[in-house]
């Protein structure tokens, strides 16, 4: 099922159509200057996919971790001070 695109200015003019209709189970995706900017689904929807979204979003910043180290090795970080951020994080 596609979503519904609608422009973020007649989103925020029928919020509460658009939270009816994704209370509904309908996909509404927000477009700002012709560029989809945010989908709003069910939150029941969201709270299945959820694990895999972060697993997409950490996947995505490691890529671009990657990226800027190839430009310039020297932003490289200890792997000890990672492994201790992330503990702490826990």
């Amino acid at each position: 099922m596609f979503p519904t695109k609608i422009k973020s200015g007649e989103a925020r003019a029928k919020w509460r159509d658009i939270l009816d209709q994704v209370f509904a189970g309908k996909d509404m995706l927000i477009e700002r200057n012709g560029k989809e900017i945010a989908v709003m689904i069910p939150a029941v929807d969201y709270e299945q996919i959820r694990e895999t979204l972060e697993e997409i979003r950490a996947t995505r910043e490691a890529a671009a971790a990657y990226k800027e180290w190839k430009t310039d090795p020297s932003l490289a970080r200890a792997w000890d001070n990672v492994d201790a951020e992330l503990d702490s994080e826990e």
